[in-house]
């Protein structure tokens, strides 16, 4: 099991996550197809090249969870019990089709679950990076996780 408990994390631990992933049209089409966004700037060329950016934008809400979900298999693959909650999401930087983006997990705090004894509260910092380094996603994410058994 890839995933860590509760125990096996320190503040400040920080994870370069080994998967990569260039971003495509066909990944920006279905994730704005799945979540019923319009949005001409994901969708139509003519009106993402008359925009600021000149192309398409890829959908934020695709960043953000392949930013999460490249974190899963260092972070809480089989040791999550549920996610609290995500923080401070921010996209300081825009994302094009053929980007390759990369992940980085710190964490950023760790609490004894109050209701919970064989679990604990992490929140994770994600951050996520373009092939020039650019920050282009972060996020805290706060996940329920357990206590290594006895």
């Amino acid at each position: 099991m890839p995933g860590r408990y509760f125990d096996d994390w320190t503040v400040g631990d920080t994870i370069a996550h080994d998967i990569r992933r260039t971003v495509t049209e066909t990944d920006n089409l279905m994730m704005s197809a799945l979540t019923h966004n319009p949005q001409p700037l994901h969708l139509d060329a003519e009106a993402a090249r008359a925009s600021e950016f000149g192309q398409i934008l890829v959908n934020g809400t695709f960043t953000f969870a392949l930013m999460v979900g490249v974190s899963v298999g260092d972070t809480t693959l089989g040791t999550l019990v549920a996610n609290l909650g995500y923080d401070k999401v921010v996209m300081p930087a825009p994302v094009f089709i053929g980007d390759t983006l990369r992940a980085e997990t710190a964490v950023a705090e760790l609490r004894a679950s109050g209701s919970r004894p064989d679990a604990g509260i992490v929140t994770f910092e994600h951050r996520m990076f373009n092939q020039r380094d650019q920050l282009v996603c972060r996020c805290l994410r706060m996940a329920l996780v357990r206590r290594r058994p006895a």
